[in-house]
């Protein structure tokens, strides 16, 4: 389906998502037909990603693996006025683009934000982690890449996009784009998917994370933090 201007130009970075970038797709279909363009780019899947997002999706395309990379590759190649980045294994419940269209169409200055998240899992320990996500985020102006990061392209050109480093490339874009203008936190929810805190241990993960943030901060190289983050 071919879109002559789209105004929302949605970015997935994927990398051997088979199992779960069918269904996200298929949630988006329809908004194809309200100008909105979906952007795959694949980091060198060894399983049916790639097929799968080529029959669902206005693009797709492969670069090197990173979601930095992908998630600028896929901005290079967009037509939006507002890009939205979106993990593939994000779930959706079909309106989320009226939401953002409102808010692109009543906005008369360049904006920036993100989405509240909940947990597909019934653990309580999870819904306590979400809602201590958003606080977060509400109170330091900084967004993860699991909450959905949108920003019209003349924001995103102005900080130079995603910093070309394997890990906490969400957290420095939302530093930089802070400086110019305090994020949009919508109250809307989009799903993240409970398999990280399943596979790592619900306390030691968030513990984990904490961590790697808090070093960060502290000036530790991503580089390092990579590593040890998937040493593990």
């Amino acid at each position: 389906m071919a879109i002559e201007q789209p105004w929302l130009s949605i970015i997935i970075p994927a990398l051997n998502e088979q199992d779960r970038i069918g269904s996200l797709l298929e949630v988006m279909q329809d908004w194809r037909s309200q100008a909105v363009e979906l952007i795959v780019v694949d980091g060198g899947s060894h399983d049916q990603t790639v097929a799968i997002a080529g029959q669902r999706a206005d693009h797709c395309i492969v670069t090197a693996p990173g979601r930095a990379n992908q998630q600028n590759a896929g901005a290079a190649l967009a037509r939006g006025e507002l890009f939205w980045f979106v993990h593939a294994d994000t779930g959706l419940q079909g309106g989320e683009w009226r939401v953002l269209q409102s808010l692109y169409r009543s906005s008369s200055a360049p904006f920036w934000g993100r989405f509240d998240v909940r947990i597909n899992s019934p653990d309580c320990r999870l819904k306590l982690i979400a809602n201590m996500m958003n606080l977060r985020s509400r109170m330091t102006g900084l967004a993860t890449g699991d909450q959905g990061i949108f920003v019209c392209a003349p924001l995103f050109a102005l900080t130079g996009g995603f910093p070309q480093q394997p890990l906490m490339e969400d957290v420095e874009i939302s530093r930089r784009l802070r400086r110019v203008v305090a994020p949009v936190c919508l109250r809307e929810t989009i799903v993240v998917d409970s398999r990280r805190w399943r596979q790592r241990g619900i306390w030691r993960t968030m513990l984990q994370m904490w961590w790697l943030r808090l070093r960060y901060f502290l000036g530790a190289d991503p580089v390092v933090l990579h590593r040890e983050y998937y040493r593990d």
